[in-house]
């Protein structure tokens, strides 16, 4: 086995994946103190010490996984993410560039790519994007032809939510969410127009209860298939693995008996 082999093997050691989700955890604690100006006033240094040694071991991490894969490493998406992370919080914080600053709690994700379910999780909701392209088109439809009607009916009394079309759909976003949407919104304009619901309930029944278990539905099948998928796998790999294991015990096996045989034929032959 030559280095870059023994390289690879080490790196995907549980123990150092483990390892990994504990410094990826720790830099988090790190980052969530340093918004913090009591805190940085009494161990300011010691905390930007820190955060600068878990950025460096994220680093050696990214490097060795490139000696041992060399291009191979930018094949899996997952590496490219977390090679964009780990490079995102190299750039100088300074100037212009000040905003990266803050995306440097982005470090925080390197966790999905290194625990397989989460990942499970992001490939079933990756899977079920182009499924949930039809739904999203199906809402907008519902969402466009919902605040032409808001817009025409309830303007004249309710500008502030239903003045315009922008307006009416940022309202009816509320109402979907079913935050505040009947003591906040459906219950005054009832007041005034006290037939109201006869929009808003067939809109919530459309939106919240219809088309978003829609949503709902499409990621967890894409779930449910991401995890088919990884168990069929394993089991076609310890299939093979079983099936070469046989192959060679019945080489063995073959090789034993033909001994038996020779030997046989020869003392056969010198009696």
């Amino acid at each position: 086995m030559n280095s870059r082999a023994r390289v690879a093997a080490f790196m995907d050691r549980p123990l150092v994946g483990n390892a990994i989700i504990g410094v990826i955890a720790f830099n988090a604690l790190l980052l969530g103190l340093e918004t913090s100006g009591r805190v940085m006033e009494s161990a300011g240094p010691l905390i930007t010490m820190l955060d600068r040694l878990c950025l460096g071991i994220f680093v050696v991490e990214i490097l060795l996984k490139l000696y041992a894969h060399r291009l191979r490493f930018f094949t899996s998406g997952w590496n490219l993410f977390d090679f964009i992370i780990v490079g995102i919080s190299l750039v100088p914080a300074t100037g212009g560039l000040t905003v990266l600053r803050a995306l440097r709690i982005l470090r925080v994700l390197r966790v999905v790519s290194v625990t397989p379910r989460l990942r499970r999780v992001v490939e079933g909701f990756l899977t079920a994007l182009p499924g949930m392209g039809s739904v999203f088109l199906l809402m907008s439809l519902i969402f466009y032809i919902g605040a032409v009607m808001a817009t025409n009916l309830f303007a004249a009394s309710f500008p502030q939510w239903f003045g315009t079309i922008g307006r009416s759909a940022y309202s009816l976003f509320q109402v979907m969410t079913l935050e505040s949407w009947s003591m906040g919104i459906v219950r005054p304009v009832m007041e005034v127009y006290p037939y109201a619901w006869a929009f808003f309930v067939p809109f919530i029944m459309m939106t919240t209860f219809a088309v978003v278990n829609l949503l709902v539905g499409l990621i967890v099948n894409s779930m449910q298939d991401a995890h088919a998928e990884e168990s069929n796998a394993a089991t076609d790999a310890y299939r093979d693995e079983v099936l070469s294991r046989l192959a060679a015990i019945e080489a063995r096996l073959g090789a034993e008996e033909r001994g038996g045989t020779k030997a046989s034929a020869r003392g056969g032959a010198r009696e």
